[in-house]
């Protein structure tokens, strides 16, 4: 939703009690989630305990058809090379 920044700003007059707040109580459709659990969300995984868990991942060097673009260091296709500096390869995303 766009800011109209010109626009007059809300009197104190304009603006609601905040005993008239807590009367309405939480809007309808609201989410009972609080902005920042919603950004940051948690997983309750049932009291397991995962410490003695390895997790084994296989990490595979950059193949034949691939670059590392200077700019952002993501290893990516050729195809989507945008152009070669005298650093390197820049990628198409970091070059638009």
């Amino acid at each position: 939703m766009a800011t109209d920044y010109d626009a007059p700003r809300k009197t104190d007059e304009d603006a609601e009690s905040i005993e008239a707040l807590k009367e309405r109580g939480t809007a309808k459709g609201a989410s009972s989630i609080d902005s920042e659990d919603a950004d940051n969300p948690s997983f309750d995984l049932g009291g397991s305990d995962l410490s003695d868990v390895e997790l084994d991942v296989v990490v595979l060097p950059q193949q034949d058809d691939e670059f590392t673009c200077v700019s952002c260091f993501l290893v990516r296709h050729r195809s989507q090379m945008d152009h070669e500096t005298e650093l390197g390869p820049i990628c198409a995303e970091c070059a638009g």
